[in-house]
Formats: structure tokens, C-alpha cells, sequence
């Protein structure tokens, strides 16, 4: 990341803060500036008087305007404040069972059930609240929203959270609205709840790397991007780049990531379930499998952080040697195999990459 001075960047100090950001802290909550959370099942929260839960933000300072993410927990027996929202926003469940019910002013509502691995989305603006399903256990979700593009943009906290009106082209109290399903447009998967998301089908993706699996999805006819992407025992992705704000939750598996601004050696975070990473704006990143068992992750971030080319493909897909962001085999450093290969042999396993460096070899050719 480009560094100055810091008598340069002094001269810019009073625009750092947003309205966001003091929003998050009259929560009385903790912003952790981190692009790595080795577990998310153990991140500590702190009471959250609010929403009647504990919590805690997890905003990376090169992300944070973007979009964010959260981690709530709701008590044994309990359940959370009721709350309406002029943002968007995408749940997956780390852990415990559930429910939650969503109404809006005309009084539709329905309520729908929830369980470790389920991922959905609450429809803009309309009145939600989550209810803990078990007295023993405590729930604990992860949530990435849109909101500081929001309060940013209004700076008006009664506005954002007290708005009535309904959005009914988002939701119209359908009582099959949460119903598991959709419609699948290529990788696109229209729905507006995934029961498991470490065990939905996916696609094959050939074009990430070597026998991918991928899924992308449209969640409560929402504006904003997930998807999930799994890649074979003794594999690894692609490295690629994007804008800021893509929160990476490892779903299966155990591996590492390797994280660097052009120019730059790479970092390497190593993960297993729970963990996450959230690659800062424009570096790059690559996902290895160094496990027993395939490797799954899911993605959440703003879909406005997506560059696209003129056919609306992310360049993120696209090799640079066709203008696009993302680095073929034939293209990387060779400490990169070498680090994999010794990552593997820890566990007693070999890399299952020649047939993709062949391929690559025959159709692309080295530089």
C-alpha cells in the first residue's frame, strides 16, 4: 500500500473520520482495523445495549468506506432488538440455531428458521429481529452491510434507522420469501435463503484455477455481491485483485492465504474454519488448499466494489495479459509452488496442480 510522510499526511487528517465511524463507537462497540481474524467463533464481542446482544466491527481502515462487517451474538433464550435499516445487509451463521421474522409497515410478516452454515438477507428497510432458538447456547452471525456508504451519505442516524416506508419491489410479505431455492442464471443464483452454504452444489470454474467450484448470488433482490468458490485437495486459486471490502469466511478446510500490494512480497495468513480475510483495496490475494478435504470460502462485499469490462466481466476473472487482474500460473513467482509444495508435505500430501500448469503451458506459453 503507498505510503508518505506523515507530515504529508497530517494535511489530510481531518478527513479520516467519517460519520460512520463515530456512529460504530456511540454503539460502544470496538472497531478492530484487521484484514485477518484467525477464528470468528472466538472474536471477543462486548455488550451491544442496542440491538441487546454483544458485538463487535471488524473494518479494515482501506475497506471501511465501502461496506462493513460485524459479528453479533444473541444470548441463550434470547433475542435481539427489533430494527428497520435504509442499507443493505448479508447474514451467515457461525454458530447456534434460530429464527428470525421480517415485517414491514403494511404488516406482512413471516418468519423463517436458521442453523449454523445458513446465509441470507434482510430486504431493504424493512422491520427484522433475530430470535436465539436454543436456552443453553448463545447464537453468533456475522453480518457485512453497506451502512457507511448510508450514514455517510446522510449523516442523519433517525433518518437511516426510522424511515417508514416500504420498499415493495424488495419485499411484499411473499410467504415463500425465505422458502430454500431460486432461479439460476449462469453462476448467478437468485434466492433469498441458502440453508448451508458449506454444502450447496456449486459450478464448475475452470477459469479460477484448477478444478474450482463456484456460485454467485443475488440475495433479497439486493444490490450487493457474494459468492462461494471451493477448490480441490492439493490445489490453489489464481491470484487476483478487486476493489475494497470482500470479506473472505473460510466455510471448510484448512490452508492459507497469501496477501501483497503490487511490488510488494506476499503475507501469508494461514486459516482453517471460522477464519477470515478481507484483502485490502487492489492487492493482490491467492487461496491454497493445504488440507485432507476440499476447501470452501464465501465472499461478502458491495457489488460497487466490482470492476467490470465492457461486457461485465470482473476483471478479477479476466488474466492480465488480457488486460484484465488476475495472475495465470504460467505468470507467477516461482517461491509460490515451492511454498505450496512444503505446506503440503507437513500434512503427508503433493500438489495436484501439473495438469493446470500444463494446460496453461500448451495454451498460454511462458513470457
Amino acid at each position: 500500500m503507498a505510503k508518505v510522510s506523515e507530515e504529508f499526511a497530517a494535511r489530510f487528517s481531518s478527513e479520516k473520520g467519517s460519520y460512520y465511524r463515530e456512529w460504530v463507537q456511540k454503539q460502544g462497540l470496538e472497531i478492530i482495523a484487521a484484514h485477518y481474524i484467525p477464528d470468528l467463533h472466538h472474536v471477543e464481542l462486548k455488550p451491544w445495549p442496542r440491538r441487546g446482544g454483544k458485538g463487535v466491527y471488524i473494518n479494515h481502515e482501506a475497506s471501511y468506506y465501502a461496506n462493513d462487517c460485524y459479528v453479533c451474538e444473541i444470548p441463550p433464550g434470547g433475542k435481539l432488538a427489533p430494527q428497520r435499516q435504509l442499507f443493505e445487509e448479508m447474514i451467515y451463521v457461525l454458530d447456534g440455531k434460530g429464527s428470525t421474522t421480517v415485517w414491514n409497515d403494511r404488516g406482512q410478516r413471516i418468519t423463517f428458521e436458521w442453523a449454523a452454515g445458513s446465509l441470507f438477507a434482510i430486504p431493504l428497510n424493512t422491520w427484522h429481529q433475530h430470535f436465539n432458538g436454543s436456552g443453553t447456547e448463545p447464537a453468533r452471525y456475522l453480518g457485512v452491510t453497506n451502512a457507511p456508504m448510508v450514514l455517510n451519505l446522510y449523516r442523519d442516524e433517525n433518518f437511516v434507522f426510522n424511515t417508514p416506508y416500504d420498499f415493495e419491489n424488495r419485499f411484499r410479505g411473499e410467504p415463500d420469501y425465505f422458502n430454500a431455492g431460486g432461479t439460476q442464471k449462469g453462476f448467478l443464483l437468485e434466492t433469498n435463503f441458502v440453508p448451508d452454504a458449506r454444502t450447496i452444489p456449486l459450478i464448475s470454474a475452470k477459469e479460477r484455477g484448477a478444478g474450482g467450484g463456484h456460485i454467485r448470488f443475488n440475495l433479497a433482490r439486493g444490490t450487493m455481491n457474494s459468492h462461494i468458490s471451493q477448490f480441490p485437495v492439493g490445489t490453489y486459486k489464481k491470484a487476483h485483485r478487486h476493489g475494497p471490502g470482500a470479506h473472505v469466511i473460510i466455510l471448510s478446510g484448512e490452508g492459507y492465504s497469501l496477501m501483497w500490494p503490487e511490488g510488494s512480497k506476499p503475507n501469508r495468513y494461514d486459516w482453517k474454519e471460522g477464519s477470515m480475510v478481507v484483502p485490502p483495496d487492489r492487492w493482490y490475494h491467492q487461496h491454497f488448499n493445504t488440507g485432507p478435504e476440499p476447501a470452501r470460502y464465501l465472499a461478502l462485499k458491495a457489488e460497487a466494489t466490482t470492476i467490470r469490462n465492457e461486457q461485465g466481466v470482473p476483471l478479477a476473472w479476466i488474466s492480465q495479459r488480457q488486460g484484465g487482474d488476475q495472475i495465470d500460473y504460467v505468470d507467477e513467482d516461482p517461491a509460490i509452488r515451492q511454498m505450496f509444495r512444503e505446506a503440503l508435505a507437513k500434512h503427508g500430501l503433493e500438489p495436484r496442480m501439473e495438469e493446470a500448469y500444463q494446460a496453461e503451458l500448451e495454451t498460454l506459453g511462458r513470457m
